[in-house]
């Protein structure tokens, strides 16, 4: 008997990044939930019916931005994984629990960064 998918919330507001991304994860056989922005992604955080093993999300999304998602996601999911995805990944401090990657990433990257966080 196989182990069911991890379900990761990809938070993108970037159509085609958020695509591609989707698309790696879905061929690595990952269960995707998509959001282009906080608002979507809160709407399922909120869902109490909804599983959610990891929430990867761009630092830079407008309105409220990916670490005060972060924050707000701690709240209703205190244990919920967080992997923040940024093009300056170097200068961002990262709050205990969470972890992050570089953009531009690999599909290595990423896969690999994602497996050691969902397993």
């Amino acid at each position: 008997m196989s182990t069911p998918a991890s379900i990761i919330l990809v938070v993108e507001d970037d159509a085609i990044v958020r695509m591609l991304i989707v698309d790696v994860l879905e061929e690595l056989e990952y269960k995707v939930l998509e959001a282009d922005g906080s608002e979507q992604a809160l709407e399922f955080l909120n869902d109490k019916n909804q599983n959610i093993d990891l929430m990867m999300t761009d630092v830079g999304l407008p309105g409220m931005d990916g670490r005060e998602l972060a924050t707000q996601a701690r709240i209703v999911r205190p244990a919920l994984p967080i992997l923040f995805a940024s093009g300056y990944a170097e200068s961002i401090e990262v709050p205990e629990g969470m972890q992050v990657i570089g953009k531009p990433f690999s599909i290595d990257q990423l896969r690999d960064k994602v497996k050691s966080i969902t397993q």
